[in-house]
């Protein structure tokens, strides 16, 4: 098998900035590799660690990645950050299954958007003054849940990200 190659350190974030790029030309895949190639030299980068988490989360309607997304969830700093990105993991996911991605059906979908809910519902409590974004997709959700008429689910339907 071929060995990666090193980046430099002062390249990290040159590459950072191309990670953010790549995700919103919807290569998610190239923003990924990006963001394995940064930790493997700066293993605790949290901005690398977020693009990776968000590229995985690009990607679940192909390839679900729910236990790489919780070890990411784990190496994050900050509860705030933590909460904030459990919610997009719990988000993403349960938008997947209601576009028809692997297992998805309405129920499922339902409980990982109302999880998702509860997480921002945490952020919310730990936000730093004048940062909203948890309000801002809680809404989302809650409109989601409105306008696909999705009803309360199931408590069992799915396991919690952290413990």
């Amino acid at each position: 098998m071929t060995e990666f190659k090193s980046i430099s350190p002062e390249s990290i974030p040159h590459a950072l900035d191309k990670v953010e790029r790549y995700r919103l030309l919807n290569e998610p895949a190239e923003a990924e590799s990006i963001c394995r190639d940064v930790l493997r030299v700066e293993p605790e980068n949290q901005k690398a660690l977020i693009g990776l988490l968000l590229t995985l989360t690009d990607q679940f309607a192909e390839r679900p990645a729910i236990n790489d997304a919780r070890e990411i969830l784990g190496r994050l700093e900050g509860e705030y950050e933590r909460a904030y990105y459990e919610g997009i993991v719990l988000e993403r996911q349960g938008k997947a299954l209601l576009r028809g991605g692997p297992g998805g059906t309405a129920t499922l979908a339902t409980g990982w958007l109302q999880e998702a809910m509860l997480a921002y519902e945490r952020a919310e409590a730990l936000r730093p003054a004048g940062n909203d974004d948890s309000i801002l997709r809680w809404n989302a959700c809650a409109r989601i849940l409105r306008d696909h008429h999705l009803g309360p689910r199931p408590e069992d339907s799915i396991e919690p990200l952290l413990e």
